[in-house]
């Protein structure tokens, strides 16, 4: 058994085991998170619903179809993710979760961060990525109605990278955001792996020679490469200077 998988049992058995909040007494499991342990991404949801808590399993009620007909689209696969939740128990009645369970329960998915160390952390929902924003100091927005405009723009903070979405269950209620979420959730393929053109690319030379910083490795080339203008050009055979930032911007710093 290698470390990550001795690490997550040890963890998990003590998660099963808690009974540390309120929540303990309204569940059928304490759920546990599933997947790849070398993910390079972690879907970070709120908590399990009535389904999930049933039969002990991940996104398998009427969010967990909507999730997969999203990462269908995507063209990725639960397999290659690790999946877990912020909070572990179920909140009865879909209720909003209350600051100190969220205060109590997220030292196990610290916990799990901390044990897969993903390139790309996935909070689904308000919830979720308001916490996952305080963990790494980004500045969270103080108004809900503020997420929208983060749900699909990846982050980097404390050598983190954060990638929010909205959760699959908004789909449900408010069906005409499909194609808009849809789009958004194309990324998690985009970010399962590198640009093929960083291995030759000026920005991997200029960033080993410390002339670079590494935001843009992380956040372009290690990232959300498909945005990225050099990326563009290079697939299209268009001429752009070396010293193009993959924003598009020039750095004639870098030409010297």
């Amino acid at each position: 058994m290698n470390r990550k998988k001795t690490e997550i049992t040890q963890l998990n058995n003590l998660l099963k085991q808690c009974t540390q909040c309120r929540l303990s007494l309204t569940r059928h499991h304490a759920l546990c998170g599933e997947g790849d342990l070398n993910a390079r991404l972690m879907l970070v949801a709120l908590s399990p619903g009535e389904n999930e808590d049933r039969e002990n399993r991940m996104f398998i009620g009427p969010s967990g179809k909507v999730l997969d007909e999203l990462l269908d689209f995507a063209g990725t696969e639960r397999d290659s993710m690790y999946m877990t939740n912020l909070i572990k128990c179920m909140l009865p009645k879909n209720r909003r979760p209350k600051r100190d369970e969220i205060e109590t329960c997220s030292r196990f998915l610290d916990e799990e961060i901390a044990i897969v160390t993903p390139h790309v952390i996935v909070p689904l929902g308000y919830y979720t990525t308001r916490y996952i924003l305080t963990t790494y100091a980004t500045g969270p927005p103080s108004a809900r109605s503020d997420y929208q405009a983060l749900y699909g723009r990846l982050l980097f903070a404390q050598s983190q990278k954060i990638f929010p979405l909205p959760h699959p269950a908004s789909l449900i209620y408010n069906p005409s955001y499909k194609q808009e979420t849809m789009k958004k959730y194309h990324k998690l393929n985009v970010l399962s792996h590198d640009c093929k053109w960083y291995p030759m690319c000026p920005m991997k030379r200029y960033f080993e020679r410390g002339r670079l910083e590494r935001k843009w490795i992380e956040l372009y080339c290690k990232g959300n490469w498909e945005d990225c203008v050099r990326y563009q050009k290079e697939e299209g055979g268009i001429y752009h200077p070396d010293w193009m930032l993959p924003d598009g911007s020039i750095d004639n710093g870098l030409r010297q």
